[in-house]
């Protein structure tokens, strides 16, 4: 199973049909929204616990529309310590790559900031 993003703007995005105007984290098998991180516009590896139970070969990273959000050296450390790849670009850039990638990859999650 896999899931494709339909659209993405500032504040919005839709994901196999279904709007959502908050934060969210796109697995294979669903999206969770309203994802909030403890410290905003840094991503730590606590803000990901749901990302590392589902024990992904790759997290695409959105780091909102101009790219705000901060993944620090030690989460990318963390997180390849899992042996999960990790891809950061800008919102925009990371839904492109997330539909690209999830087509030939079946376990592939998307944590994305809408905003700024």
């Amino acid at each position: 199973m896999s899931m494709h993003i339909d659209d993405y703007e500032f504040g919005r995005i839709s994901v196999g049909g279904k709007q959502y105007a908050s934060d969210v984290i796109i697995r294979p098998d669903g999206v969770t929204d309203n994802w909030w991180r403890q410290e905003g516009h840094r991503l730590n590896i606590a803000d990901l616990t749901e990302v590392l139970n589902g024990n992904p070969q790759i997290l695409i990273v959105g780091t909102g529309f101009y790219g705000r959000m901060q993944v620090p050296q030690t989460t990318l450390e963390q997180l390849q310590q899992h042996g999960i790849r990790v891809e950061s670009f800008k919102t925009q850039q990371a839904v492109q790559e997330f539909n690209r990638l999830q087509q030939g990859c079946d376990n592939v999650v998307a944590a994305l900031h809408l905003t700024c």
